[in-house]
């Protein structure tokens, strides 16, 4: 099913409660800048099965022990704090946040889950999943960057102005989006904790794919310290470390496709390869990592046309 185009805006504000509108950080002035859409029109106790999941729900994997740790927790205490919804039409409600106590709370058992009830349009669904789950601490560094990269790309921000929405340094948020330059292989090796952050950031340096993929399964097979990687990303560069299952790098690009390259993988939010084989021939690579990741694509393919 077409996801809907989805209207740009400038009102991330100051982070997910002045989205959400709630929490005692919400003074008056800061309660200026919300949306009368955003407004609580009520608490409740909503039936768990007439709520549904929120279709732009960055995050892709939820880890089912910490899921039944959590219906256990569910069992004992309830539902602590609250989710966010809004109503669809009489008895029938979408899940703006909260996926995970939804989640355990099925899981549990439990018939009904206390939720604020709220307005919003499309676009606030995606401003506040994206941020709530940019905000949470068990998030992985690939579900961070694809969160950044769509905030980016779908909320019209630059670098600079995500960072102060989200809280960091601009040089943070840059390290987390060259994650998606990686191939997809890779970005799985860190989404599911086969290698760190910082195995990856030194893998970023090293521009031949195949070379990063060999020194991958290397890391995997010699368990190697992100300092040790770290060092041979930089012999290899020096030209003191011969890989032994290098393979012959591809014949270089000229500077105007390595443009061509740099754009599009800026663009698409992940490392996208371009091959020529001269005589104005050659080819374009977009890898996904996920059917999620190929909508995100396909959406971008479908509502831009600047390129």
């Amino acid at each position: 099913m077409a996801k809907k185009t989805l209207k740009k805006r400038s009102s991330l504000g100051k982070g997910l409660g002045a989205i959400l509108g709630d929490g005692p950080e919400n003074s008056s002035s800061g309660q200026e800048n919300v949306q009368k859409e955003t407004v609580v029109e009520k608490m409740d106790e909503i039936p768990v099965s007439a709520i549904e999941p929120n279709p732009y729900q960055p995050r892709t994997h939820f880890e089912e022990e910490a899921l039944r740790e959590l219906a256990d927790s569910i069992r004992v205490q309830g539902v602590i704090q609250p989710i966010t919804v809004r109503k669809l039409s009489e008895g029938s409600y979408q899940l703006i946040s909260g996926e995970r106590r939804w989640q355990a709370s099925k899981l549990s058992g439990l018939e009904t889950i206390p939720a604020y009830v709220r307005s919003a349009d499309d676009q606030q669904m995606l401003e506040m999943a994206l941020i709530e789950n940019i905000q949470r601490e068990n998030l992985n560094p690939i579900e961070i960057a694809i969160s950044y990269q769509r905030l980016i790309s779908e909320c019209d921000l630059k670098q600079d102005e995500l960072g102060g929405r989200v809280g960091k340094k601009r040089s943070t948020v840059t390290n987390y989006l060259r994650l998606l330059k990686l191939p997809p292989e890779i970005q799985k090796g860190v989404e599911y904790s086969k290698i760190s952050m910082g195995h990856a950031k030194a893998l970023i340096n090293i521009e031949n794919i195949e070379l990063q993929l060999a020194i991958y399964q290397k890391i995997l097979d010699e368990n190697l310290s992100v300092r040790k990687v770290e060092n041979l990303v930089r012999d290899i560069i020096q030209g003191k470390e011969p890989l032994s299952n290098k393979k012959p790098a591809p014949k270089p690009l000229s500077q105007e496709f390595n443009k061509l390259q740099s754009d599009l993988s800026s663009h698409f939010g992940t490392r996208v390869n371009v091959k020529s084989s001269g005589e104005d021939k050659g080819e374009i690579r977009i890898p996904f990592t996920s059917i999620h990741d190929l909508n995100r694509i396909l959406d971008i393919l479908k509502n831009n046309d600047d390129l």
